[in-house]
């Protein structure tokens, strides 16, 4: 490797490093009690991010070794389910527009036992810090994904003059450092976003945390498998049946 590849690899590795520490002292086990109470109960996790961390979504619904109770609420579905023209995607506007959340909200098929899980590395953009306040208003539970030294050195977005981190029942810390690069090519060009990397080593542990739980109390975790080995698709899509259109799936 490079010099610059070996200081990523250090970079990415001692943060993953860190956040396996954070585990080991039971930094994660209230999300982790959230997650599995919530599924337990017949919940469907909801996740959202917008931008990158859209990456942290994915990584909860919809993908094979993940949960089947899983939903991704997406900007997009302002246009593909709830009517907007497509010409509001474009730019990065939307994402910072508390006034969509009420549309948002209301294309989907929340429970009362759903829980939120919320992604954003700066954790004040309008969408992300509205639905959060939306969400909590509900009375679901809460966790939010964010970078807090990143979070904690910018002005919030919203007329409320909330962040993500203050208004989550449960807040952990990507380690990503204040503006996501964490190396310099020179001339102050930032290269090297490590943001998208731990959240989905927390969205990963946050699942494999759950399952191992679910089996512990005595349940079968309803658990996807590729859908490109033999049986999968019929495997899926029975247990997808049980939760309807409380859950999608898109291209």
């Amino acid at each position: 490797m490079t010099q610059i590849q070996q200081a990523f690899h250090a970079e990415v590795i001692g943060r993953l490093e860190e956040l396996g520490r954070t585990i080991a002292a039971g930094g994660l086990d209230e999300a982790i009690a959230l997650t599995t109470e919530s599924l337990a109960s017949g919940g469907v996790l909801q996740a959202f991010g917008t931008g990158h961390s859209e990456a942290f979504a994915m990584e909860i619904a919809g993908r094979a070794g993940g949960f089947i109770p899983t939903n991704k609420i997406a900007l997009r579905d302002l246009v593909l389910r709830g009517g907007r023209d497509e010409a509001i995607l474009s730019g990065g506007e939307l994402e910072r527009d508390p006034q969509i959340v009420d549309d948002l909200v209301g294309l989907y098929d929340f429970h009362p036992e759903d829980v939120f899980l919320i992604a954003s590395n700066s954790g004040v953009n309008g969408s992300i810090v509205g639905l959060a306040l939306a969400i909590k208003e509900r009375g679901h539970k809460l966790i939010a994904v964010t970078s807090l030294q990143h979070t904690n050195a910018v002005t919030p977005k919203h007329p409320s003059g909330k962040r993500l981190s203050e208004i989550a029942d449960v807040v952990i810390d990507n380690l990503a450092p204040f503006g996501d690069a964490t190396l310099s090519v020179g001339d102050g060009i930032g290269v090297g976003a490590v943001s998208s990397l731990t959240a989905a080593y927390i969205a990963q542990i946050l699942t494999i945390s759950a399952a191992e739980r679910m089996v512990a109390d005595g349940h079968t975790p309803p658990i996807y498998i590729s859908a490109n080995r033999p049986g999968g698709d019929e495997h899926n899509h029975a247990l997808e049946e049980r939760y309807g259109d409380r859950i999608r799936r898109s291209a």
